[in-house]
C-alpha cells in the first residue's frame, strides 16, 4: 500500500468512527478501547448496519426504502466478488476482510433483518421476536467474532454472541416503545404476552405505566437478562484484549434495564440512558471482574483451586 493509499484508508476508517461516534455513544465508548485495528473494523460494521437501518428508518415510501435497500443487497453482492463501489465505508470494509477470516452471512442477515421492518407486523410470541433480533442485532455479533474472539470457532461462543445482540436488541425494544410506537406505528411487544399479561393496545396508546405493563416489561426483560447471563458465562473465549470492550458494551446495555427501572418504568415520554458516571462505574466494575478472572486462571495454572466465575453488576 502505498503512502497515499493509506491516508485516504485513515480517511476512510474516520469516516466510518464518526458515524458510531454519532449514532450510538455507548458502543463507541466501549469499542474505542480496543487496539486500533479491531476498533477501525467494529467501526466500518457498525457503518454497513447502520446505512441499512438508516434505509428503513428515514422518511419515504416504502417502495422507495425497498429499493434502496435492495441496491446496498446489490453492492455487498458486488463487494463479495471484489467489485465493491469505491466509497469509503466499502473501502474499509474491503480492508477488513483482508485482514480478518470474515463472514459474509451475517452481513445478508443483516440486510434480511431491515426488510422484515419494512414488511413489519407485530410478533404473536416472544420466540418470533427473538427470531427477528437475531437478524437486526444477532447478526452483529456474529460479524464481530473474526475480530474479537479470533482464536475461538466453537459453537458455544457463536451462540453467545447471537444471545448478547439479542439481548441489546430486546433491550432497544423496550426502552423505545413509546418511540416505536408514535413516530413508527410498530408495536414490538409479542401479543401472546400482551394478553398475558392483560395489557391492550388502548394502554399502549395511553402509554399506561400500570401493573399489566410493568409485569408484561419485566418478562421480556428477565428473558434479556438471562441472555446477557449467558453471554458472560463464555467470556474467556474472547481474545483477551478484546474481553474488556466486549463486556463493558455488554454492561451498559444492560445498565438501560436498571435505568428505566430506576425513572418508574416509563418508556413512553423520555428515552432511557447510562449516564457517564454510570458508565465509569461499570467500566471499573469490569476491570475488577477481569482481574479477578485472571488471577482465577494464574492460580489454576500454578496448580491451585479454580474459580470459573464472576458476579455480573447491573448498574
Amino acid at each position: 500500500m502505498t503512502p497515499a493509499q493509506d491516508r485516504r484508508l485513515q480517511h476512510d476508517y474516520l469516516y466510518c468512527e464518526t458515524i458510531i461516534k454519532r449514532h450510538s455513544k455507548s458502543f463507541y465508548y466501549a469499542f474505542s478501547r480496543l487496539p486500533k485495528e479491531k476498533a477501525q473494523a467494529v467501526y466500518a460494521i457498525y457503518s454497513f448496519c447502520r446505512m441499512a437501518d438508516d434505509i428503513v428508518d428515514r422518511e419515504g415510501s416504502r417502495a422507495r426504502k425497498m429499493a434502496s435497500l435492495k441496491k446496498l443487497e446489490e453492492e455487498l453482492n458486488l463487494f463479495e466478488c471484489g467489485q465493491e463501489p469505491d466509497t469509503s465505508l466499502w473501502r474499509a470494509l474491503r480492508d477488513v476482510f483482508n485482514r480478518f477470516p470474515m463472514d459474509i452471512g451475517p452481513f445478508r442477515d443483516q440486510i434480511a433483518g431491515q426488510r422484515m421492518d419494512l414488511h413489519f407486523r407485530q410478533p404473536s410470541t416472544l420466540p418470533e421476536l427473538e427470531k427477528y433480533s437475531y437478524f437486526v442485532a444477532g447478526s452483529v455479533g456474529l460479524a464481530l467474532l473474526p475480530i474479537i474472539a479470533s482464536q475461538t470457532d466453537s459453537a458455544d461462543i457463536r451462540q453467545q454472541a447471537v444471545d448478547l445482540g439479542v439481548a441489546m436488541q430486546l433491550t432497544n425494544i423496550l426502552r423505545d416503545i413509546g418511540e416505536d410506537y408514535r413516530q413508527n406505528n410498530r408495536v414490538y411487544l409479542p401479543a401472546a404476552n400482551m394478553k398475558r399479561h392483560s395489557f391492550s393496545m388502548k394502554m399502549l396508546g395511553a402509554g399506561s405505566v400500570n401493573p399489566a405493563f410493568i409485569s408484561l416489561w419485566e418478562e421480556i426483560a428477565g428473558r434479556a437478562e438471562t441472555l446477557y447471563d449467558r453471554f458472560e458465562q463464555q467470556i474467556t473465549g474472547y481474545d483477551p484484549d478484546s474481553r474488556l470492550p466486549v463486556l463493558l458494551s455488554a454492561r451498559i446495555y444492560r445498565g438501560i434495564l436498571a435505568a428505566v427501572r430506576k425513572n418508574g418504568y416509563d418508556c413512553f415520554r423520555r428515552k432511557q440512558s447510562v449516564g457517564q458516571i454510570e458508565k465509569a462505574s461499570i467500566y471499573l466494575m469490569v476491570q475488577t471482574n477481569l482481574a479477578c478472572l485472571d488471577e482465577a486462571a494464574a492460580t489454576e495454572d500454578s496448580g491451585g483451586l479454580p474459580r470459573t466465575e464472576f458476579g455480573g453488576a447491573e448498574s
